[in-house]
This record gives structure tokens, sequence and C-alpha cells, in this order.
């Protein structure tokens, strides 16, 4: 028994998202094995990197309202000033951004930073470029929501990337939403920018590994007292 709960906490699930995209390189794998044997193996080592691509592991998210906690496992990108997206309704002024870029073979199942009500969520097709330049913030295709926090409205922006083609979201405005809470999923490639207000500073540097609903990228400044965390 104990060799079994070894082997079950060792793989990690799939998310159901991924279930069409795995079975399809598994049938397509079976047919190109039919044709030429090799390339069932071929096909077989490219049907175990989708069911990795679409894996969901399970995070510990720390529960302190002050701490903003990574979106998205990948590498910070950005750490700057900048205008929000006007989709957003988050005002003129430069908020702090945050970018973490996620690469293909990253997790892509998104989590929300902070504890709070989703307000708004905000949807605009663009273009496809390499989700890791600045402009991709302004011309890709993204989608955006608005979380009312204790310390503000913040944005957190799905961002499609150069081989990404469907930003999946499955939160609804007026929802109360956790830290750490899974609320979408972008295949292949892809951004996630969270926007934050005014007292927020920084905790991670450029080019940091981050990991999803268990990184602190940013904290509001207040006394603190014992982080707890949860299991999702």
């Amino acid at each position: 028994m104990s060799l079994f709960n070894t082997v079950r906490n060792t793989i990690v699930p799939v998310h159901k998202e991924g279930y069409p995209f795995v079975a399809a390189f598994f049938v397509a794998s079976l047919v190109l094995g039919w044709i030429f044997k090799p390339l069932f193996w071929i096909g077989m080592i490219f049907t175990l990197w989708c069911a990795y691509f679409f894996r969901d592991p399970e995070r510990v998210t720390p529960q302190d309202d002050d701490l903003v906690i990574s979106p998205a496992d990948g590498k910070v990108s950005a750490i700057q000033m900048v205008t929000p997206p006007a989709e957003l309704n988050l005002g003129s002024e430069p908020m702090l951004r945050i970018s973490v870029f996620m690469n293909v073979f990253n997790c892509h199942v998104n989590r929300a930073p902070m504890r709070g009500r989703i307000v708004s969520i905000n949807y605009r097709s663009g273009s496809f470029v390499n989700a890791e330049l600045d402009k991709a913030s302004e011309d890709n295709e993204r989608n955006g929501l608005v979380i009312e926090t204790r310390h503000g409205q913040i944005g957190v922006v799905q961002i499609a990337g150069l081989v990404a083609r469907r930003i999946l979201c499955w939160a609804n405005p007026n929802e109360p939403v956790d830290a750490g809470e899974r609320f979408g999923l972008i295949r292949f490639g892809s951004r996630l920018d969270v926007f934050l207000p005014a007292g927020a500073a920084p905790r991670v540097s450029l080019g940091q590994t981050a990991v999803a609903g268990e990184t602190v990228i940013a904290e509001f400044a207040s006394a603190k007292g014992r982080v707890i965390s949860r299991r999702s």
C-alpha cells in the first residue's frame, strides 16, 4: 500500500482540458505506427509531452491578504511601472506590472494572485507575437480580470503567445476568488501580467523562476503575523 501511495503521489494529474489533446496525440501515434512502426514511438513521446504540458499539480498557497502570489509557473520577465490596458478600467496612472512568461514546458494552469471578488472580465482579440516581448501586452490576444481586494483593485491579464491559440477562463464576474484558486489556462506558451496599485512592493527579481500559487511576487506593507497556507 505504501508503494501504491508513493506512485500515486508522484504522478501529477492532467487537467481535464488536456484530455482531448492527449487522446488525439495517442490516436495519431497509433495511426503513424500502423504506417511505419518507429513513428509510433515518436508519437508516444509527443503524447507524453502533451500530458506533461497539461499537468495540474497541487499547490500550497500562503493565506495572507497582504501577499501577491504568482498566477503562473515560469520566468519573471518584467517588473516595471506601466499604464494598465484600457479595457481593465483601472485608470491612466502607472501601476506596478509584474509579468511571468510561460514556455511550452511550464505548467499552464493559471491561479488567482490574491483573495477578493472578480469585478469584471474583458477579452480582446489580437496577434500572436512572442509573449516574452514587451509589445505583447498591447498587441497580443488577451483576457483581463479585475479583482477587488483588500488593497484595492488589481488586474490579471492572460496573454496569448507565439504558439498559443486559445485562452481559457472559467471564472465569472461577481464571483469570490481565493488566492491560489485556479481560474484559467492558456495552451502552448504564453504570459501573465499582474497590475498592482500603490503600496505594492516586488518580492521577486527579473529572471527568477516563479511557481503558480506558491511564489510571493509582491507584498503590501503591513505588520506581519503568522502566515498560514491552503492546499488546493
